[in-house]
């Protein structure tokens, strides 16, 4: 009987410093047009009908990027946006 090891790799070192980061927003089934809306409008500073575009794409694409920038200002985004359990990811842009 053989058995597989898979090898582990160490992490990839990310220069925090850059602006290279995406914050992602998810869709879900939990919350409406409008809690999302008004969530990414308080998390950003972003007019009614950005946030609405943003919105519409995260329900029809699944996903949509909301803010990019320095990872502080996506984690500050990200906290506002998690403070109504909306599902994020911060991507590295490449």
């Amino acid at each position: 009987m053989s058995t597989k090891t898979e090898e582990l790799l160490a992490p990839t070192d990310i220069d925090t410093t850059t602006e290279s980061f995406t914050l992602i927003l998810y869709n879900d089934n939990y919350h409406s047009f409008e809690e999302v809306i008004e969530q990414v409008i308080k998390a950003t500073g972003y007019g009614y009908d950005k946030a609405e575009t943003i919105t519409m794409e995260v329900h029809t694409k699944g996903k949509a990027a909301v803010i990019s920038g320095d990872l502080n200002k996506c984690i500050r985004a990200q906290r506002v946006l998690e403070e109504i359990n909306l599902r994020t990811s911060i991507e590295v842009n490449a």
